[in-house]
């Protein structure tokens, strides 16, 4: 098997894997053994338990359907703020594009066709760690980057300056919503989603709080505005929360990133080359 894997991921990642064949199942934990830690379950609704009390950094999950189903389990790591930086690779023994297409929209990330191949899965798990390994570090190093802007289409980047404007006009609202952020761009949640993922590999939740973020960001180290303050302005009232986002995004915590950015020649880097990240990452 090639190396590629072990090259690019850190042995301390995660990794969940959910299949009711047992076979299966361990065929899938001997392939990743010595790579990355390893949980596994039969079910979708046990794997719910072991996503929320390990939040892992990977989940492989079979296609079925038990008590909770895929799509289910799709949602519930993507809907939730404190799970949806967990990436999704499901597996199925069906090439039914009509069932690719509702866990993609629901949060899929990748989608893999049995029968597999070994090296195939190493890889495609390996390369969502990388993405996100590169789009934290795209982040972190955020007010350094200049022309982030020009990786994308002009169309693109008129859809995601309408989004972000729409954002930004409701940011010191805790509650602003999906279906109103659909309703404002005048296309379904489904388009909105779909676009969002194409365009920058995220959930709107995430794209979202991405925006909140990097407007707090900004302000702290621009504005005579402390952390508190921050978090209240852009809609994120609970200050646990925010620092625990600010760091999953920042790679720091929000003093820390102040402390490290300060003195930044460039902090008028836009909030749309900031969010173009997802896709140079």
């Amino acid at each position: 098997m090639s190396d590629y894997n072990t090259n690019i991921v850190s042995l301390k990642k995660t990794l969940l894997i959910i299949d009711g064949n047992a076979e299966t199942r361990k065929n899938l934990i001997q392939l990743f053994t010595g790579i990355y830690t390893i949980y596994s379950t039969d079910s979708n609704s046990g794997g719910v338990k072991l996503i929320k009390k390990y939040q892992p950094d990977v989940v492989i999950a079979n296609v079925c359907n038990d008590a909770i189903t895929t799509v289910t389990l799709c949602k519930t790591i993507k809907e939730n703020d404190t799970l949806n930086h967990v990436a999704l690779l499901l597996l199925s023994n069906t090439d039914n594009t009509q069932i690719q297409l509702e866990a993609i929209l629901n949060g899929a990330d990748d989608f893999i066709i049995y029968p597999y191949n070994s090296e195939i899965i190493v890889a495609r798990v390996a390369a969502l760690l990388l993405k996100r390994e590169q789009l934290r570090r795209y982040y972190l190093n955020a007010f350094t980057v200049t022309e982030a802007t020009n990786t994308i289409s002009d169309d693109y980047k008129a859809f995601l300056t309408k989004c972000i404007k729409v954002v930004e006009a409701n940011i010191e609202n805790e509650n602003f919503s999906m279906k109103i952020f659909s309703q404002a761009m005048g296309i379904s949640y489904s388009v909105l989603y779909k676009k969002i993922k194409t365009i920058c590999g995220q959930t709107v939740n995430a794209f979202i709080r991405g925006i909140r973020l990097h407007r707090a960001a900004l302000m702290m180290l621009t504005e005579n505005v402390n952390i508190a303050q921050a978090g209240l302005q852009v809609g994120i009232e609970n200050q646990k929360y925010f620092r625990q986002q600010f760091v999953k995004l920042f790679g720091l915590t929000p003093s820390e990133y102040i402390k490290k950015n300060r003195n930044k020649s460039d902090k008028k880097i836009d909030t749309l080359q900031f969010i173009i990240g997802n896709k140079v990452a």
